[in-house]
Formats: C-alpha cells, sequence, structure tokens
C-alpha cells in the first residue's frame, strides 16, 4: 500500500477511515457516537469490563447520554465496543480519552495516559494518527507521549489486512469495514513522528447535559506536533465539528484548555470569598451579583457553591502549578484560588454548625441530609463532587449523615472516598425525620416547596430556595 501523506490525507478527507477511542466516559463516548453518526466506523476501547456488553446491546450507564443514540450507532454498524486493544491496529486514528486526575499531594497522574499511549504503542502502524483529549501540562505531548511511541518497533508479524486472503476488509463485530486500498507494508524500524505516524493534542470540551452545546457544536482547539500532523487532525475533526481551530503547536492547544478552567477556578475563588466577606456584612452576594451582572460589558458572572466539582476546575490548576515548578515559578494566584475553594464545604458545614446553634442544637449527633450528589444539576457525575467531601467532614463531627439524589441511586467508590450510602426516598416523613438538610446540588426535580415545609432547618448553598421565591428564617445561605 501507499502509505505515503497524501494517500493518508486523501483517506482522511473521503472519510474512508476508522476510529478507535480509548476510554469510553464522559468524553470518549459523545465523541464515537458523534463519529459514528456521520457514517465513520469507530470503535470504543475501555478496561471496563462491564460497559462492553452495554453499549454493543445498545444500553447507557451515563444518564444524560440516552441509550437510544448509542443503539441508533450499534444498528448502524458504525459502533462497537471492546476491551481488546490488538484491536486498535483496525484503526486509522487513535483518540485518548482517559482521565488525568491528582495523586494525594496534588501532583499530576498520568498513569492512565501513559498506560494508554504503551497500549497504542503496542500496537501503532505506520500512517496512524494519535491524539490526546485528556487535559494537562504543556509539554505533555512531546515528552511524555511522543517519546514512547517512537521508541515503538512495530512487529513485522502484525497486518491490518488478511494477507492470506488478499481482502481489504475487516470485520468489527460482524460489521464489514474497509480500512486500506491494499496491503500494509509494515516496517522493522522505529518509527518518526511526523512521518511514519502522526501526533496531536486536542482538548476536551464537554459539558455534561447543556442544552446549549454538544460535542459537535463546541468549537474544538487543535495542535500537532508537526503541521502535516495539525492538517491530519483538523481533517479528522472537521467530519464531526462546527468549527476547529488549530493552533501551532502541543503546548498551545494543552495551555489554552487549562487557561479555560483556570479562568474559572479564579473567578469562583473570587466570588467564594465575596461571599464569605459579604456574608460577615449581612449583604447577599447572590443580590450583588445580581446587580452587578446588569452591566453589559466587562463583567460576567460567576456563582459562589459548596465547593467546586468535576473533573476539570478542581484539578486543571494544579497541572500547570506542577509544571511551573520546572521554570522556578510559584503559581500564587492559581493555588490561592485553589485553596480557596478547596475550603468552601468546610464553610458549608460551619454555617450548618451556626445554624443547629441558633435552634439549640449541636452538630455531633444531629441527623444530617444532603440533597444532591452529583457535582452539578441535572446529571449523574460524581467526579470531584463537592457533596462527598461534605459527607467526610460532617460524620468527622460526630453527624448521622444521609444523602437524596434522584441521579445518583448509590453513592459509587472513588479514588478517595469507599462510601456505603444509598439515596433515601425524599418525602414528608423523611425531611420530618432530619435536623437540617443541606442543598449541595440544586436539581431541577427537586420539590423546592416541599422541601421548605417540611425541613426543620435548611442550610442552602446553591441559593436555590431564594431563586423559587422562597424566603424564611428557617434557611441558611452557605
Amino acid at each position: 500500500m501507499n502509505n505515503s501523506f497524501e494517500n493518508i490525507r486523501s483517506r482522511f478527507l473521503s472519510g474512508s477511515f476508522s476510529v478507535g477511542i480509548i476510554g469510553m466516559g464522559y468524553v470518549g463516548l459523545p465523541l464515537a457516537l458523534e463519529f459514528a453518526k456521520k457514517g465513520i466506523k469507530t470503535l470504543g476501547f475501555d478496561i471496563d469490563e462491564s460497559k462492553i456488553p452495554m453499549l454493543n446491546e445498545g444500553r447507557t450507564y451515563i444518564k444524560h447520554i440516552l441509550g437510544d443514540r448509542i443503539q441508533e450507532a450499534v444498528d448502524s454498524k458504525q459502533f462497537s465496543a471492546t476491551s481488546d486493544f490488538s484491536r486498535l491496529t483496525f484503526c486509522s486514528a487513535v483518540l485518548i480519552c482517559v482521565p488525568t486526575p491528582l495523586d494525594d499531594h496534588n501532583n499530576p497522574d498520568l498513569s492512565y495516559v501513559e498506560n494508554s499511549t504503551r497500549m497504542v504503542k503496542k500496537y501503532l502502524q505506520p500512517g496512524q494518527l494519535v491524539v490526546l483529549e485528556s487535559t494537562t501540562w504543556p509539554g505533555t505531548t512531546e515528552e511524555v507521549l511522543k517519546p514512547i511511541l517512537e521508541g515503538n518497533k512495530v512487529n513485522s508479524q502484525s497486518s491490518i489486512v488478511n494477507r492470506e486472503t488478499n481482502e481489504n476488509q475487516l470485520t468489527i463485530d460482524n460489521s464489514p469495514l474497509t480500512i486500506h486500498d491494499s496491503p500494509l507494508t509494515i516496517h522493522d524500524s522505529l518509527l518518526t513522528c511526523g512521518v511514519d505516524f502522526y501526533l496531536a493534542f486536542s482538548p476536551e470540551r464537554e459539558d455534561p447535559n447543556n442544552p446549549d452545546f454538544t460535542t459537535a457544536t463546541i468549537p474544538k482547539v487543535l495542535g500537532g506536533v508537526t503541521e502535516k500532523c495539525t492538517e491530519l487532525t483538523k481533517i479528522l475533526y472537521d467530519h464531526i465539528i462546527v468549527q476547529t481551530v488549530p493552533v501551532s503547536s502541543t503546548r498551545v492547544a494543552e495551555a489554552s484548555k487549562l487557561l479555560e478552567n483556570i479562568y474559572r477556578s479564579v473567578n469562583i475563588a473570587l466570588v467564594n470569598e465575596l461571599k464569605m466577606i459579604f456574608d460577615k456584612m449581612d449583604i447577599d452576594i447572590w443580590e450583588v451579583i445580581e446587580a452587578a451582572k446588569t452591566k453589559p460589558f466587562g463583567f460576567t458572572p460567576f456563582y459562589p457553591g459548596p465547593g467546586l466539582g468535576g473533573h476539570c476546575i478542581p484539578i486543571d490548576p494544579f497541572y500547570l502549578s506542577w509544571k511551573a515548578k520546572e521554570f522556578d515559578i510559584h503559581t500564587k494566584f492559581i493555588e490561592l484560588a485553589g485553596e480557596i475553594n478547596t475550603n468552601q464545604p468546610y464553610y458549608v458545614v460551619q454555617k450548618t454548625m451556626e445554624a443547629l446553634n441558633e435552634h439549640g442544637k449541636a452538630l455531633k449527633g444531629s441527623k444530617v441530609l444532603i440533597l444532591g450528589a452529583s457535582y452539578k444539576k441535572n446529571i449523574d457525575d460524581m467526579r470531584e463532587s463537592p457533596t462527598l467531601k461534605l459527607i467526610e467532614i460532617f460524620r468527622e463531627k460526630g453527624a448521622t449523615v444521609e444523602y437524596n439524589d434522584p441521579y445518583v441511586p448509590k453513592l459509587p467508590p472513588t479514588r478517595k472516598y469507599k462510601f456505603d450510602l444509598t439515596s433515601v426516598e425524599l418525602n414528608e416523613q423523611n425531611l420530618t425525620s432530619f435536623d437540617i438538610v443541606v442543598i449541595s446540588t440544586a436539581h431541577d426535580t427537586y420539590d423546592y416547596a416541599m422541601i421548605f415545609k417540611n425541613a426543620a432547618l435548611i442550610v442552602d448553598a446553591r441559593n436555590a430556595l431564594e431563586s423559587k421565591g422562597i424566603k424564611n428564617g428557617k434557611i441558611f445561605k452557605a
């Protein structure tokens, strides 16, 4: 086969290529469904064996991603899932969408990215495009992924095409998949990035369950190691994204994602700090924000809360802080914002103690009901949810803690927490049995009038009640 750049570029332009996506989570799964929707053969890879049969049967495990979308992709024969990573050899493009968490010391944990890259290396073929989507520090793509992939020696016995029958078709779950026009030439030599394979970074931009923006309608930044890498990556995403934004390097693309989330982290920290200051002055921060946002220029509203959640804002700033130390720079501003936001669950607990004290009760021995376990409303995403920290602190202070969340029937184990808790039913009888209710996530499905009527005391960390016109002395804002 002619494995020249022009030949590869032509295949990408025509759509006669296949995509493998490593990680079938909140980023990888919707991305896979978009490619499948456009008629591009897509393989979803995941090490979680429980996900594979669910996906191949058209079922979902993420509530805001409807099973109908998955079923449609499966029925069209454009999508299937597997845990067999040897099938990466079938893919013209490989996208890595795996977590990049922090360790116990707030240092980057790239183990998921490195392990995925080593798996790609094991099956890397000449002409393949590899794209990292996981948020990370500037330099990761070229300093971590590139050396791993260039150190690969391709197995001369492997081949994308069945040479015995000389057929150009392969099967992904009994569905024919045309990969190339002729057998692929395999080299027994080290591969060079930008010549033998192509490498780029394109940060994910997901806002789960946002009705206004989807994977396909959010502009996508991308940057390759070389100009050819960038060009192929742009062609790839142009098939599914309304607007692609190529930049000059992988480092710029990596830095752009960090800037987006550090911007949010710093501004949320600002309003969280102002919340605490204004509370001492008997000023309502929510009313202040509503007044300030009437200014038609120079102001963007951000809102306080019980702490940051999701995979991005609580984590991404520390990736830059860690990398900056290599250049003898101490990111005081970024780290201070992280400190303020991390402290918010403690502030909510303090307000809960004050509310109980005003009514002659101690937190120790009290029954606390937390409303909302996901990190934002109307989704089931538990990643870095401040509710988990609230549960831990309340328990440490001797309270009995339960929670309710219609989207999270049972708290899943996380890297930090292993709570054995199931969502309690939210009804009048249950509400009256608790000493205090803490609103941590303001789901739209909650009957706030019923909650207000039956709860003895309420600590509202989301301004959920007042936004519904409910004001009363038994409500404490946090």
